[in-house]
């Protein structure tokens, strides 16, 4: 494994992290989630990324997690960065969601409960909320790393705008953000206007999810759209008329220059997202251990040449998704 420090601060978070968004609730197979947050600990991922609405249902990875955690790994919590987030929709009323102080300073207690942890290592901001004032969600965060209840602050998916002030906010209280987590991958490539330059600016670390574009950028779709993909789940966030020809068809270019590499599509992106410095780790998912497997192989050759990401970017020709 790969470890690189986490902005200006002395936290190293390994290259590629574990995400437990998709796969670890109830709704999923106990043995396949405890197998891989298990491998991926022995092969050197130390950070493993949840929220609070992670399952399904919600807040059931949070308690998958701490159930494997105590059975199998308890011994190890001190050489593990485990996060957490509050922001989304969680319980019903007025106060299960946005990011008020009222339901971030419950939401930790609630998560706390559930994983059986005493602390988070990072505890995130989901989200912005245009309807609480950036100020009181800051605060929040703040004195919830002054209870003892998390030990750094991040921020998720905040507009540059509410991101800057967020961060100065912080800042100003001596509570820096640790990390930014945003949507970053070969199609999605937003956070280089703003939010790169924002994190390295103030010191902060940034954390990708989504690198693989929900599986597109695996050739999943390279033959069709599989009935046990994403695209195929009309409660997904990926739509079946999202992955268009053209799109496949850039896919396809790039399977054969990573072939080329002797990298698999999804090993290429991955890389590819890490070419950037101010990049601190990748949140991958994934379905079993293979999957897992699959992407840890990215770290195996994670050098382009100019040429080689000139013609990435002839391919994907400003493609978004």
């Amino acid at each position: 494994m790969h470890y690189s420090y986490c902005g200006n601060s002395g936290v190293q978070l390994p290259k590629i992290s574990l995400g437990l968004w998709h796969n670890f609730g109830f709704a999923d197979n106990y043995e396949t989630a405890r197998e891989m947050i298990i491998h991926a600990f022995e092969q050197g991922i130390t950070h493993f990324d949840l929220a609070n609405n992670y399952g399904p249902p919600p807040g059931s990875a949070e308690s998958n997690f701490g159930k494997i955690l105590k059975e199998n790994l308890s011994s190890h919590r001190d050489e593990m960065i485990i996060s957490s987030k509050a922001g989304h929709l969680m319980w019903k009323g007025p106060y299960g969601d946005g990011s008020s102080r009222k339901y971030l300073m419950a939401s930790i207690d609630q998560s706390l409960t559930r994983t059986g942890l005493e602390y988070f290592d990072i505890f995130y901001s989901h989200r912005y909320d245009p309807n609480t004032p950036v100020e009181e969600t800051m605060q929040a965060l703040a004195d919830i790393v002054r209870q003892g209840k998390a030990l750094y602050i991040g921020l998720s998916k905040y507009p540059p705008l509410q991101a800057r002030a967020a961060m100065n906010y912080l800042k100003e209280r001596d509570v820096p953000c640790l990390i930014f987590q945003d949507k970053y991958s070969m199609l999605n490539r937003l956070p280089e206007v703003d939010i790169l330059n924002i994190a390295e600016e103030f010191g902060s670390g940034f954390i990708a999810f989504s690198p693989l574009a929900q599986g597109v950028l695996t050739g999943k779709y390279l033959n069709g759209i599989p009935g046990d993909s994403r695209a195929a789940d009309p409660s997904g966030f990926l739509r079946k008329e999202q992955v268009t020809l053209l799109l496949v068809d850039k896919v396809k270019q790039l399977n054969e220059m990573a072939g080329q590499r002797g990298q698999t599509m999804a090993e290429m992106a991955l890389a590819w997202t890490l070419r950037d410095k101010r990049v601190t780790s990748l949140i991958v998912g994934a379905r079993n251990v293979e999957q897992l497997k699959d992407n840890l192989n990215a770290l195996n050759n994670l050098s382009f040449s100019q040429e080689e990401l000139g013609r990435i970017d002839a391919i994907l020709d400003g493609a978004t998704l």
